[in-house]
């Protein structure tokens, strides 16, 4: 796994390559899927997720066109933390984004073969396809591991 280095004037060390990143290098590194892991130059505390929420936050400001979160949505997001015993949210939005993402790849597979099936095909599979992980997501208990997660 590689390690990125946070120093006290905020910059970030790719111990890998010996040089300087940005956060947008690092989002380059997701869209490979390179594994890293960010750590405090001093106490080698894990600051991963902070810099996944501020490369979030980039791209959020970057293009409005392309906002994930809406303020309804953020609002909403902020009253699951004040609540006494929260949602297993992040569970929910974990499997729900890898179906979607999964599909998006199915779909894009779809087109490129130029249309083997008919479109009303297609549409009727990603369908049956939602409804049997929606089935599952919620008879699932949030604490059990799926077999496919990582």
């Amino acid at each position: 796994m590689r390690v990125i280095r946070k120093y006290a004037n905020r910059r970030l060390y790719d111990t890998e390559q010996s040089r300087y990143v940005t956060l947008e290098d690092l989002r380059r590194l997701i869209l490979d899927e390179v594994p890293f892991r960010v750590e405090d130059a001093k106490s080698g505390e894990d600051l991963t997720r902070t810099i996944l929420l501020s490369i979030i936050i980039e791209q959020e400001q970057a293009d409005s066109e392309a906002e994930v979160f809406s303020n309804d949505l953020l609002q909403q997001l902020i009253r699951v933390y004040a609540m006494s015993q929260p949602l297993p949210l992040a569970h929910y939005l974990e499997q729900g984004t890898r179906l979607m993402l999964e599909q998006q790849e199915r779909m894009q597979d779809q087109w490129q073969q130029a249309m083997r099936n008919s479109p009303m095909e297609v549409m009727r599979e990603l369908a049956e396809e939602n409804m049997r992980f929606w089935q599952k997501t919620f008879n699932q208990r949030p604490d059990q591991d799926d077999d496919d997660k990582s």
